[in-house]
């Protein structure tokens, strides 16, 4: 009896465990069919999704290029932002809101006559912009886009980085020898910063021979600007020159063979070298206008209107008027020794002002003819211990060289720029070349 009754209850926990587990196996299978008709779902629509993405469209300014229409011209002399934008279907509130956002973005007012702008439409049937794009330079541009609200932003472009050499001998002058080989003139700008206190620019000759790296900006293969010049040499009757472009987080210029800085404590001309100097210090000279006798106690230099005039040194604006003899000048405190004063310009750089603090290289105004002048130019005055004097023939103390504890960065890299220049060939016409640095920034 007692073996019937186990027999029986062996049975029925048998039975119990083998419904549970086929109950078990019953609500796993309806779980993982469900889940296998989300995955399927799922990969279904984004096969789909996948199926309609074009990987080849084409885009400009950040617009789809075949759902969008652009317009590009230039901006005219004495033409406004507001009137281009109202032409095309952009209201004045529109306007309005875009002078405020764009104050401190790009300020509408800086768009300049002759550069090129965009604009963007639907289609070309429709008269009504979605976005105004400026073109300030090759390396940016900027997007004032109309669609949602107004917004605008400053793009800089992808370029890449080439690295140039250029080598030559001087047939009758600089500028002439380097225009005439489809070389930028920049580069001359460029070598002069290098070779600023070593070679004067303003008096190379004949048969005089020079070596420069330098950098160049390029854009879908095309060059758009010039970079940093990396090491220039320079040879004339009076010896052979170097100069090697030096930067880290403290110090950044140009240096000597030496590690001693290119540039001397003042500069010698407030003009690049692309000037001319059209009259000296002269105590006996006669005046063009006035057509008598009145010392000449500064140096022209003769320039295109609108030529940039520099800062020949660190120092403070104590003027920046007009009068009738100098027309706008700017006048500039050195030291307790020195004073400079620039005279005959077109007008002011933005900024400058009495008190305002200058470095040396920065612009402070541009070249004119206001005054008493014939043409332009900028009429150049030094003052030592508050008496003029001929600048061309003060000897100006150094700038500080560098720190002995940097010498020896800077001379491992001096060595291989030095390395460079000497394997630049000299050929009798001026030759250059160029090598990829960087793929693109």
């Amino acid at each position: 009896m007692s073996s019937n009754l186990n027999n029986r209850n062996r049975n029925f926990l048998r039975d119990v465990f083998a419904a549970l587990a086929i109950a078990v196996i019953l609500v796993a299978g309806y779980f993982l069919y469900q889940a296998s008709l989300v995955t399927s779902d799922y990969l279904d629509d984004s096969d789909e999704e996948l199926v309609d993405v074009d990987f080849n469209r084409e885009f400009k300014f950040g617009f789809d290029t075949e759902t969008h229409h652009f317009e590009t011209s230039r901006i005219k002399n004495n033409q406004f932002v507001g009137e281009i934008l109202t032409e095309n279907g952009i209201s004045y509130n529109q306007v309005a809101k875009l002078e405020e956002k764009a104050k401190d973005i790009f300020d509408v007012r800086d768009i300049r006559a002759g550069k090129r702008f965009h604009l963007v439409k639907k289609d070309s049937c429709n008269d009504t912009a979605l976005a105004f794009i400026y073109e300030p330079n090759p390396l940016r541009y900027v997007v004032y886009d109309f669609r949602d609200s107004v917004k605008v932003d400053v793009v800089e472009k992808d370029y890449s980085i080439i690295v140039e050499t250029a080598s030559g001998e001087i047939k009758s002058s600089l500028w002439q020898s380097m225009t005439d080989q489809g070389i930028n003139p920049g580069v001359i700008d460029l070598m002069e910063d290098a070779l600023a206190s070593s070679v004067s620019f303003y008096h190379t000759k004949k048969g005089d021979r020079f070596k420069v790296i330098f950098e160049r900006k390029y854009i879908d293969g095309e060059a758009v600007s010039l970079g940093k010049m990396l090491g220039a040499y320079y040879q004339n009757k009076y010896g052979e020159y170097y100069s090697v472009y030096y930067e880290n987080d403290l110090y950044t210029g140009f240096y000597d063979m030496e590690g001693r800085p290119s540039k001397k404590t003042f500069l010698k001309s407030p003009i690049k070298g692309s000037a001319r100097i059209s009259s000296r210090y002269n105590l006996r000279r006669i005046h063009p206008i006035k057509k008598r006798r009145i010392p000449h106690l500064g140096t022209d230099y003769a320039a295109p209107y609108g030529t940039p005039i520099m800062a020949v040194a660190d120092g403070v604006i104590t003027k920046a008027t007009y009068n009738r003899n100098n027309g706008r000048y700017v006048k500039m405190r050195h030291d307790g020794t020195y004073e400079t004063q620039y005279l005959h310009m077109q007008k002011f750089a933005k900024g400058i002002r009495p008190g305002v603090n200058v470095s040396q290289g920065a612009t402070i105004g541009y070249v004119g003819s206001t005054g008493l002048a014939t043409g332009p130019h900028v009429c150049f005055r030094f003052w030592k211990n508050r008496k003029q004097i001929d600048h061309l023939r003060e000897n100006f103390p150094p700038a500080d060289p560098m720190p002995e504890d940097e010498l020896p960065e800077y001379f491992e890299l001096r060595d291989s720029i030095r390395t460079m220049l000497d394997q630049i060939p000299f050929a009798g016409d001026l030759k250059i070349e160029s090598e990829p640095v960087k793929e693109s920034l």
